[in-house]
């Protein structure tokens, strides 16, 4: 179980397999922030989740976290997100899909998604300019799984719009002063955006 407050039917993928080219190649979702890895917050934001599942980068992963990798590797978020839904179990009814570089996730904003979902086939955070945060969602898995055997083999190669086209999506948007959770670090200048947020935030617990 991923925790106490654990959720039936509800599952996460953590896709972890980034690496951070404009900061040296290293295994981005890897990096510390505020004394924890971006893989481990992200974790700790869908820790309702059962179970929880990290797709590529570090096999070092939390008890209890199962680990999985798209093969052949390298097949691109498609891939991975359908290699992360085979390990999540046909109980899985509706998950929630992240990038492993989201360090200012939270569990509201996992909240948020899951009760805007209804009857659509997935909701996702946007931005201020529409922009659908295709890595920030939550789906349901019938629809997900559906979508995935009609890629065929051609999942590995696949972009996240060809995956999402023919869904029914409901987009959310993100309201108020805090940071969106969506924000991902591919900058050492994200870098100390998200470090100085997250010290803001902590300080005022």
């Amino acid at each position: 179980m991923a925790g106490g407050d654990a959720v039936a039917g509800f599952a996460a993928v953590v896709l972890a397999g980034g690496s951070a080219r404009r900061m040296g190649g290293s295994d981005k979702p890897s990096i510390i922030v505020a004394g924890r890895s971006m893989r481990d917050r992200v974790l700790d934001a869908v820790a309702a989740a059962d179970p929880r599942v990290v797709v590529g980068g570090s096999a070092d992963v939390p008890d209890g976290v199962r680990y999985t990798r798209e093969q052949p590797q390298g097949g691109g978020p498609v891939a991975a997100i359908a290699a992360g839904l085979a390990a999540t179990g046909q109980a899985t009814r509706e998950l929630i899909i992240v990038a492993g570089d989201l360090p200012l996730l939270t569990t509201d904003a996992v909240t948020k998604l899951r009760t805007k979902l209804s009857t659509m086939d997935a909701a996702l955070f946007v931005d201020q300019d529409r922009r659908r945060q295709l890595l920030c969602g939550v789906w349901r898995a019938d629809a997900l799984r559906r979508r995935i055997a009609e890629l065929g083999s051609g999942v590995h190669g696949a972009s996240m719009r060809a995956l999402i086209e023919p869904l029914t999506v409901v987009e959310v948007e993100w309201a108020g002063a805090d940071p969106p959770p969506w924000f991902d670090c591919d900058t050492e200048d994200d870098l100390r955006k998200v470090r100085e947020w997250l010290t803001a935030r902590e300080a005022a617990r």
